[in-house]
Formats: structure tokens, sequence, C-alpha cells
């Protein structure tokens, strides 16, 4: 097992062959699609390892439904990778150029980021997916997943590196942190000399650490604390189905729904019909004094610290409240700033909404849980950054490259 600073030697090194791999790296991609399907029962075999040691380890339903692999989303994995070869190389693209007075032509273009560091917990899948995205941008890339991961991530990262190799770039393209304590991870967040960027894909406890104690430079990836607004004009059914489906369609993921607010006018008639579909479902419901009065002994009191929790279950907090500006507030107050949701039939109110709440998406009478790199068209996202600098939103290709500038000159010197 190498060391996290031999990971970052081998990975420096490999990233001088990729700033020239140019088709080589669609070839490699082929090949890792392709060889992911073909050695999906080794896939399966070692997820299944990682899944019996998470039901011994007490993990929940929903975590280990983030881990779990089988046929049909490995498939997924693959065709995702595909997509990504079909997409164009966003290196070598030149964004601007002007030339001087004295004949200097300058050039403004975009280059790999480099090597880049990801920590990511329990799901298997980001392995392939930001190794892909990594490798098509021109970076090298090193994973470090959770330990809950550890045999699905060994088997799908030796299947690329072998993928890799059959296109002639070098294997240390995509590299692995086998060991999975907390040691490593602190070793991959100092890694100066070798990593140029980090990015946590994980829950709230785990993007803070990085945050709080990398020395490199991190981009911030979202805990996903996803509101939504039932005002009082919207439409009952239409916002029972959007409920059902942010809250209930997949629970384990950050663009779920955490916390609904509904308009007092409407909240009499709307929550027992909305409450009614999420039974089908079993969600158990933290609300307000109002919430309780309206749906009953079902609801649990809610807390400040409900409100403020990304659940990943089955759970939603609830709250009712007297006006568009207050839903606002307490958006502002709460949100993680991933995504969040209006449903009416007020034009003004949804302008309103998507003007005053600072979040990466922000929706008018749609479900939280479009808000997917793949289902933005941006191929598989590297993960949805909730900061401001650099990128925002689902990462795609475009988001993992920069810049440099290139002057070409005929002898020209500085007086």
């Amino acid at each position: 097992m190498l060391s996290v600073k031999e990971l970052g030697i081998n990975a420096k090194a490999a990233s001088r062959a990729l700033l020239t791999a140019k088709s080589k790296k669609n070839e490699a991609l082929k090949n890792i699609a392709q060889a992911l399907i073909d050695n999906s029962d080794a896939i399966i075999k070692a997820n299944d390892m990682d899944i019996e040691n998470g039901k011994a380890a007490g993990l929940s339903d929903a975590m280990l439904d983030r881990l779990r692999l089988d046929e049909k989303r490995i498939q997924g994995i693959a065709q995702g990778v595909r997509e990504i070869v079909a997409m164009p190389d966003p290196v070598g693209n030149v964004l601007s150029g002007n030339a001087l007075s004295n004949g200097l032509e300058i050039s403004k273009v975009t280059v790999p980021l480099g090597v880049i560091g990801i920590i990511f917990e329990s799901r298997p899948n980001v392995t392939a997916d930001a190794a892909a995205l990594c490798l098509k941008a021109g970076n090298c890339v090193i994973l470090r997943g959770g330990k809950e991961a550890i045999n699905s991530n060994k088997a799908i990262v030796k299947i690329m590196r072998e993928a890799v190799e059959k296109a002639s770039l070098p294997a240390d393209c995509i590299n692995l942190v086998e060991d999975t304590t907390r040691q490593s991870s602190i070793e991959l967040m100092g890694l100066t000399e070798y990593l140029d960027v980090l990015i946590p894909r994980g829950g709230a406890g785990l993007i803070r650490a990085v945050v709080e104690n990398a020395k490199v430079p991190v981009i911030e990836t979202g805990v996903g604390n996803c509101h939504a607004y039932v005002d009082e004009s919207a439409d009952i059914d239409m916002a029972c189905n959007i409920i059902f489906n942010a809250k209930t369609s997949r629970v384990s993921v950050c663009n779920a729904l955490e916390t609904m607010l509904i308009h007092e006018k409407i909240a009499s008639k709307a929550l027992p019909a909305i409450y009614d579909k999420l039974k089908e479902k079993n969600v158990e419901i933290r609300g307000c004094e109002k919430t309780a009065e309206i749906l009953g002994s079902c609801v649990k009191t809610a807390t400040d610290e409900d409100y403020n929790t990304e659940f990943l279950d089955y759970i939603l907090a609830v709250k009712v409240v007297d006006s568009l500006d207050s839903a606002i507030d307490h958006i502002a107050k709460y949100s993680s700033g991933h995504s969040e949701t209006i449903i009416t039939q007020n034009y003004k109110n949804a302008e309103t909404f998507l003007n005053e709440i600072d979040s990466a998406a922000v929706y008018v009478n749609a479900s939280t849980r479009f808000t997917d790199g793949g289902v933005f068209g941006l191929g598989a996202e590297i993960g949805i950054s909730t900061q401001k600098l650099h990128a925002r939103g689902p990462m795609g290709l475009s988001n993992l490259v920069s810049t440099k500038f290139v002057v070409r000159g005929q002898g020209q010197i500085r007086e």
C-alpha cells in the first residue's frame, strides 16, 4: 500500500503525460466504460463485502442505498463515462486573444488544473465519475473514499488503471488512497507540493473538516439542506407530487428535500394532502406548533437543529409561515446554499423567490432532485459546489480546467 506522499509523487509525474494526451484521453475513457461492464461481477462481489460490513456496522438503509452497486447502477456509471467521451475537450480552448501595438500576440487558453484530490464517503459511483471527469479534463486524480466502500473502490480503481494503461497513458493518472484512517485524510489535506486542488464530497462533518484543515486550495461541495416553499397560490396536487418526489425519490442524496415551508393560508388544506402522500414512504414529520395543530400527534416537535439538518433519511422538517418574506428569511438563515424551490401560481412571487434566494440552484414549480450535472447536460459531475469562487452548482468538465496566457513575439523587449 503506497503512502499518500508516494501517490502524490506518482500523480504529479503522470500529469505531464496528460498535457499532450489529446485523443488518448477518449480512448482511455472508452476502455474504462467497457471494462466496468466486463468486470461488473467482480465489482458487485467486492461491493457485497462492503454491504455486509455496513450492515454489521449498523449503517442505515439510506446509507446502504448510497453504498450499493448492482448491474443496473454499474451500467449507468459506464454510460456516464461514455457521455463524457462524447463531450468536447475542455482543454486548449482559446477564450480570448488580442495583439498589442508592439506586435505581441496574447491569447488566453484553458489548461488542466493538474492533480486533483477528492475526499468522499460511501458512494463508490463517485470513484468512477470523478476519475472519468478528471481524466477528460487532463487532470490526474487522487481518490480517498470512506472505509465503508473500500472494497468497491479498490475493485473499480484497479479496473480503471488497467484500462488507462491500454490507451498508452500512465496508470497513475488514477490513484486510490487505500488507507482509510483519519491520518490519510490529514496527509492529503497537506499535500501542497503535489496537489493543486482538493474537493470534498460528503456530509457536513467531512466538508467542514476539509475546509477548516486543508492547506491546499479547496472547492467546497454541498451539504444539501434543501427547501421547498408552498405558496398560498400553489396548486395542491402539484405541491403533493413535487414534495413527494423531492423528499422520497432518493433520500440519501444531497439534492433531496429536507425542509418544507408552507403558507398559513393554504396549510389547512395542503398539509393533510401532502402528508397523505408522504405516508406512502413512512416519512416522519418534525414540525412547528401550527403543523402539529393541523396534522395532530403524528408530528414530532421540530427544534432549531432540525431546521439546520441534512437528514438524508425519511424525515422532513415542516414550518408554517405567514408570508413569502418569512419563507425567504427562514431559507436565508438555515439553507446550505444548495437547492430551493417555490411552488406557486403567482408570477410575482416566483420572480421574488428567484431573485432573493441565494443558492446554487433555485426552482419554480419543480423538484430539487433535478440539481445534477447529468440532468443539467454537463455529463457526470464532480460535485455540487455551494461556494461562489471558481465554480457554483453542478461541476462538470468546464469547471475542471484553469487558464494560462500564451504570448507570442518576435524578439520584443520591454523598455
